[in-house]
């Protein structure tokens, strides 16, 4: 970017926005079947819950669903051909939509029970 003239510190800011956006995706990991070890077990990971019709989740903003109180975060939402990624508290959750959370694995179990089902 230099080279074509783009100025230094506007190549710098963007290297470091690209880094922070990168690494918050190690921050988790899909679990396998080969991931069985003990102390593995607590740590956050990612889990990917899809909200067919009926789920309780759809129309519901992420804010409304208060996923933060239990440990849980969104760190991307899939919606048909696109990704977003570290979506806002304000997007409106659709039919369709696979959400991308991360947590401990108890947790990841209860929110998803409440996605899908509603209640507590």
């Amino acid at each position: 970017m230099v080279l074509i003239g783009v100025p230094l510190r506007r190549v710098v800011a963007r290297i470091r926005d690209v880094q922070e956006h990168r690494y918050s995706l190690l921050r988790g990991f899909f679990h396998g079947p080969s991931d069985g070890r003990e102390d593995e077990a607590r740590e956050p990971r990612l889990h990917s819950v899809a909200l067919s019709a009926g789920s309780h989740a759809i129309g519901k903003s992420i804010a409304e669903l208060a996923l933060a109180a239990d440990d849980v975060s969104v760190s991307a939402v899939r919606r048909r051909e696109s990704r977003i990624m570290q979506p806002s508290v304000d997007t409106v959750l659709q039919e369709g939509d696979v959400m991308v959370l991360l947590g401990s694995p108890e947790q990841l179990e209860a929110v998803e029970m409440r996605l899908l089902r509603g209640g507590k």
